[in-house]
């Protein structure tokens, strides 16, 4: 009989070992799937040369943008995510238009909702240098509706002048100086 007991205190010794392992590799699972997923894009002016980079991180309810970038003029700029992955120069027209899934409006103070591909201004200081952080809610870099890695791309343009948030189609920005390509790579 004590050899059975014995061998009874043994074999769930063992089981709880095992269970306590898998919860053990169970939480280290969790915590590699909560990495951002990010994207590095690199930003070049009209005559491709290089002025930075933005980094797209995905975040548990949207992307964050950081960007750093050089050789822009001092104020404000226009910065919206346009609907391909095509940077031609010198104006950068076949980016396309603002990515807008659901055809909303433009403009971020637009009442009834805006562009999923409308951002907030860069500010860009005396030297020509911006660093800047922008939260957007409506995109992501998963797969879906809402996606800036799909089949066609999309890209990030940098405009002239600021926007000015409500008027169509780009809040009078003017022309694009600055394009990069949102990618996979």
């Amino acid at each position: 009989m004590k050899p059975f007991l014995f061998i009874m205190i043994l074999l769930l010794s063992m089981l709880s070992a095992c269970s306590e392992t898998k919860n053990h590799e169970t939480e280290e699972v969790i915590e590699a799937s909560s990495i951002p997923y990010a994207v590095s894009v690199t930003l070049n002016d009209k005559n491709n040369h290089k002025i930075g980079t933005a980094t797209l991180t995905e975040k548990p309810d949207g992307v964050q943008i950081s960007i750093n970038a050089d050789g822009l003029s001092f104020g404000k700029h226009g910065f919206h995510i346009h609907e391909f992955g095509k940077c031609e120069p010198p104006n950068f027209t076949s980016a396309g238009g603002h990515m807008n899934p659901e055809g909303k409006e433009h403009g971020t103070l637009n009442p009834k909702g805006s562009h999923a591909g409308d951002l907030p201004n860069l500010i860009v200081n005396k030297d020509g240098s911006v660093k800047q952080d922008i939260f957007i809610q409506n995109v992501t870099l998963k797969a879906g509706k809402h996606s800036l890695i799909k089949s066609e791309g999309a890209s990030l343009i940098i405009h002239s002048n600021e926007d000015d948030l409500k008027s169509s189609p780009s809040g009078n920005a003017g022309e694009r100086i600055a394009c990069g390509i949102i990618s996979k790579k």
